[in-house]
């Protein structure tokens, strides 16, 4: 059923940063003017997340420009979905927004969110129609979504954004969570399966360079497929079931050609083929194996994905 299309909304809008000190005052004052507009409340969490420039030396300073606003400082760099984890626990409005600190994801196209949400949905991304980083950032990144689309499994996942408004409720599917490999889109499959996504404007970052690299996109990649699915596991058995086969053929061959021709299989080289074959399926599974073992590891070792150093609102009041 859709929502009343004039009954006010209440924001809460959550974004990690990592050394966008250039950029902050721009984003709060761009924010500053959209936001009146389509929430009745609403606040901004900004979420330090290690860095290493004077990013919460500017984030203190604009607390005491805008009452709305609230900073948390974290006590290491956490990644991305750390600290998006922290503040999503934070907000406290019933819709949360997560964007990007760098202004590629422009706080005027939240009203778009806002009235895909009003449709009926729990979460909606806000998809670029057309992405612009470099050619090895993108196939990275739609491989990243190809895995995740796998522990998804929904088609939607095909256009997930680090720009996504959720209502905040559905962070109750996950409440409980401590695992240090975090994916926020994952764990919000575990609160709701209504899911959207409209086409946004998506700018160009004019200060710095992004901060995801191609290999920190293909590292969130095998966490997910390790940390949130047994696909490996499965793909794992399927190659040993398959090489078993293989196998069992090889064996057959031998045999028959013995007892047909009454001679052996010659050659060093075959031997030597077949059980590389073996041996690389065998080290291939215990690899997976161990990958999930040491989740089961830090699992254990009760790790947690953040931890908060201090936590101040607007006008410099210390909230922790």
């Amino acid at each position: 059923m859709n929502e009343a299309k004039d009954s006010p909304l209440t924001l809460s809008v959550v974004i990690p940063v990592f050394n966008s000190e250039q950029i902050l005052p721009e984003l709060c004052d761009r924010l500053s003017r959209v936001l009146p507009a389509v929430a009745a409340q609403y606040e901004v969490i900004l979420v330090n997340d290690g860095s290493s420039d004077r990013s919460w030396q500017v984030i203190s300073k604009l607390l005491t420009k805008f009452e709305w606003l609230k900073g948390i400082d974290l006590m290491r760099n956490y990644g991305q979905h750390g600290a998006l984890l922290c503040g999503i626990r934070e907000a406290v409005y019933e819709i949360t927004v997560t964007m990007d600190d760098d202004l590629e994801h422009p706080p005027e196209e939240i009203p778009k969110l806002c009235e895909k949400l009003r449709e009926g949905y729990d979460v909606v991304y806000g998809t670029p129609g057309k992405e612009q980083h470099g050619l090895w950032r993108n196939i990275a990144s739609r491989l990243s979504k190809l895995v995740l689309q796998s522990v998804m499994r929904r088609e939607i996942a095909r256009h997930v954004s680090a720009f996504r408004m959720f209502r905040t409720g559905v962070r109750d599917g996950f409440a409980n969570y401590q695992g240090t490999f975090v994916s926020i889109d994952v764990l919000l499959t575990w609160g709701t399966a209504r899911f959207a996504a409209i086409v946004v404007l998506h700018s160009r970052r004019r200060f710095g360079v992004s901060n995801y690299t191609l290999l920190q996109l293909l590292t969130h990649a095998a966490n997910m497929m390790t940390g949130f699915s047994t696909l490996p596991l499965q793909l794992a058995s399927l190659i040993g079931f398959t090489l078993t086969i293989f196998g069992f053929g090889v064996l057959l061959w031998v045999v028959g050609r013995y007892l047909i021709e009454g001679v052996s299989v010659p050659g060093f080289a075959f031997l030597a083929s077949t059980t590389a074959i073996f041996s690389g399926a065998q080290l291939f599974a215990l690899g997976i194996i161990g990958e999930y073992l040491a989740r089961m590891h830090f699992r254990m070792m009760e790790r947690p994905p953040y931890v908060v150093r201090s936590s101040f609102k607007g006008a410099g009041k210390e909230t922790k």
